[in-house]
């Protein structure tokens, strides 16, 4: 299992943990009957649950784009033709100049995951984490919807 994968499972367990001990304190300040009390109560089991909602959501996504380079991996069209630096990732001024192939692959084929794919990881290469995560939500929700 790789280091991510591990600390995402700690984290889901530290999480998990937390629930349960804010859960408790939550019911404990409902069951008072205090209108400060029930309101911090009921804040401890609404804050978490969103928090989760939003590990949860992270997870996911971190799971379903795995499994997309994966799939290019396998069919050979990982490799972005970027040169890569020491430390393993691509060359910022590389990644820049070569961007404009891989948004007219985007819109050349707006209706498939592996160009869409293809421009996060050139986003993701050229430093653009926003637009990197934008376009591979692009590519899951295409590759799901292709099932």
């Amino acid at each position: 299992m790789s280091g991510a994968k591990v600390g995402a499972v700690v984290m889901a367990v530290l999480l998990a943990l937390y629930l349960v001990l804010v859960g408790w304190r939550a019911v404990q300040f409902v069951q008072t009957g205090e209108p400060i009390a029930v309101v911090l109560g009921v804040a401890l089991i609404v804050l978490p649950l969103l928090a989760a909602w939003g590990i949860w959501r992270e997870l996911q996504f971190g799971m379903r784009s795995q499994l997309l380079v994966e799939r290019l991996g396998a069919e050979g069209a990982l490799d972005l033709g970027l040169p890569v630096r020491p430390s393993g990732r691509a060359d910022r001024a590389a990644a820049d100049a070569a961007f404009p192939r891989f948004r007219e692959a985007v819109e050349a084929e707006p209706e498939s995951w592996r160009a869409w794919m293809r421009l996060g990881l050139a986003y993701d290469a050229a430093g653009d984490r926003r637009r990197a995560r934008r376009a591979v939500r692009t590519a899951i929700e295409l590759e799901r919807t292709r099932r």
